[in-house]
């Protein structure tokens, strides 16, 4: 079942139980999935690699919009978002804890041949393909910074 097959199903049980919330962020990715079935011109549908960067996407829009908010002492509106962030993280891979970034990143490290700092654009090149979905950009650079910097991995 497609990621739109999906949405859809779910959006009906969402009116069905009277979610609003649930139902907001759903009719949210599936505009965001017309979207770019739109642009491609076609109506094939997405790849799974495409689906995996349009949750990202929004996930990454309502995790900064929810900080803003935070910022800005809007608990209210700051809810909201991450109550959409939650219901988007339910169509995502399982994000990979710390330990698990680590290792895997360390996997990269030694494949790549990196040996310090300088390093750090040959892998997250390859970092950010393997893990797409699985972890955060943001996670994965401070995760490889880390490590590179720490010689002694």
């Amino acid at each position: 079942m497609s990621l739109k097959q999906r949405i859809e199903a779910d959006i009906k049980q969402a009116m069905l139980a009277k979610d609003k919330a649930r139902l907001q962020a759903l009719r949210s990715i599936k505009s965001q999935i017309l979207l770019a079935e739109t642009e491609k011109g076609g109506t094939d549908g997405l790849s799974e690699d495409t689906e995996l960067k349009l949750l990202t996407k929004a996930a990454k829009q309502r995790r900064e919009s929810a900080e803003v908010y935070a910022q800005q002492q809007r608990p209210d509106l700051e809810q909201v978002e991450l109550a959409e962030l939650a219901v988007i993280e339910e169509y995502m891979p399982k994000q990979l804890d710390e330990g698990d970034l680590r290792i895997r990143l360390l996997d990269i490290i030694q494949r790549v041949g990196a040996t310090g700092p300088s390093d750090l654009g040959k892998v997250m090149g390859v970092a950010s393909r393997e893990l797409a979905g699985q972890a955060d950009g943001r996670a994965i650079s401070k995760a490889v910074g880390d490590l590179l910097n720490n010689t002694d991995f």
